[in-house]
């Protein structure tokens, strides 16, 4: 099979690193570590082809351990214990599970014992926030440490390790197209070399459409396509929304993110006129937690008809953002007297909480939003 660009290029060396200087600079927490053969387990939080691979790589080479590195996408349980029971070499083991958010909950906890006792040194790394894809008991054990898109200067000189010949408004171009992603910089060049033999603004464009290129979550399509997908439940178009969810479970979007926009969905479009959607929706969320793919794809599938399917009312969350747009005008008013908490006599001597009726509607907002109505009333037509 033959080799991609981007890997042929892979730096082996912290010297030969370019970018997140923060974290491998002079005096930065990785590089220090590697200096003083610290081993211990942490997660790389950051946009894709910035260099996670490559820093786990030689965080491990450099400590001289045993390097296994396995996806979340595809790996399971089977390849945990396979891993932990392999004694072929006398070496601390430093497992690098890439996209560490598509391990469900309970594939998640099965890794915790082993980074408990030490059988495991876990380096994760993920394009999703940690706080809410990694298990606290994981992640309390680990360190985060976020890596930055490169920037143009450090696109120009990674790009120009693959010693072809491109033109300077070529460079330019395919340095703005890659958006800090020195992985998909390489996709796009590497294809253009291999279908057109050289390297033009034009070649580089046309490669760019070859199928082969891999969807992108930070792309257009990524963004089209969620809308599209929000919009259908919108309408109450079951059809239109299953078929795009298909295409994002597809594409390998992150069963989570679809969720996510499902609980909110269920509130700021459904809202009060099926208050039980968001019951739905968060059982849906756990579902794909538990389950993960392929076979949470069905609880998607089922949530979204059925949120599709719902009566609209968008009215808590026009509310909402209503009184927010108050809170930006006028600051925060003074509350009203009668609503003041009073858990000292000064207090309630100067008149905190005088004239309190517990089940009195009026005379509850500050003066100057005095009959105020945020919460309209239902459209029954």
């Amino acid at each position: 099979m033959k080799e991609p660009l981007a890997s042929k290029l892979r730096p082996e060396k912290l010297s030969d690193f370019i970018g997140q200087e923060h974290l491998v600079g002079e005096a930065k927490p990785l590089r220090v570590a590697i200096e003083k053969q610290h081993l211990f387990s942490f997660v790389l939080w950051g946009p894709p082809g910035v260099g996670k691979t490559t820093l786990a790589r030689i965080y491990a080479k450099s400590l001289g351990a045993k390097f296994y590195e396995l996806s979340a996408v595809s790996a399971g349980k089977e390849d945990i214990r396979k891993i932990i029971n392999d004694d072929s070499e006398d070496k601390n083991k430093v497992l690098f599970l890439d996209e560490i958010h598509r391990f469900n909950k309970s594939q998640q906890d099965f890794l915790l014992p082993f980074v408990e006792t030490g059988q495991l040194t876990l380096i994760g790394a993920t394009t999703e926030n940690p706080s809410f894809e990694v298990i606290p008991a994981l992640l309390s054990r680990s360190r985060v440490f976020i890596l930055n898109e490169l920037s143009g200067e450090e696109m120009e000189k990674i790009i120009k390790r693959a010693k072809l010949k491109i033109p300077k408004e070529a460079l330019d171009w395919l340095i703005e197209m890659a958006n800090g992603d020195a992985r998909s910089a390489f996709a796009v060049l590497e294809a253009a070399q291999e279908l057109y033999g050289k390297i033009t603004l034009e070649t580089l464009k046309e490669a760019l459409q070859s199928k082969h290129l891999r969807y992108d979550k930070k792309g257009e399509e990524h963004y089209n396509t969620i809308s599209a997908f929000i919009k259908s439940m919108r309408a109450g178009n079951a059809d239109s929304a299953i078929y795009y969810l298909a295409r994002m479970v597809e594409s390998g979007e992150d069963p989570k993110f679809i969720a996510r926009r499902m609980v909110i969905f269920a509130s700021e479009d459904i809202g009060l006129a099926q208050p039980t959607a968001l019951v739905v929706a968060n059982d849906v969320f756990r579902a794909v937690e538990i389950i993960g793919y392929p076979e949470c794809a069905i609880n998607l599938a089922h949530g979204v008809a059925y949120l599709a399917q719902c009566k609209k009312d968008r009215r808590s969350f026009d509310a909402l953002r209503s009184a927010q747009e108050d809170i930006k005008k006028f600051g925060n008013l003074p509350i009203p007297m009668n609503l003041r908490n009073a858990p000292t006599k000064l207090m309630k001597d100067v008149g905190y909480g005088k004239g309190y009726e517990m089940y009195e509607k009026e005379g509850l907002l500050p003066e100057k939003l005095k009959g105020k109505k945020y919460l309209k009333e239902p459209d029954n037509k």
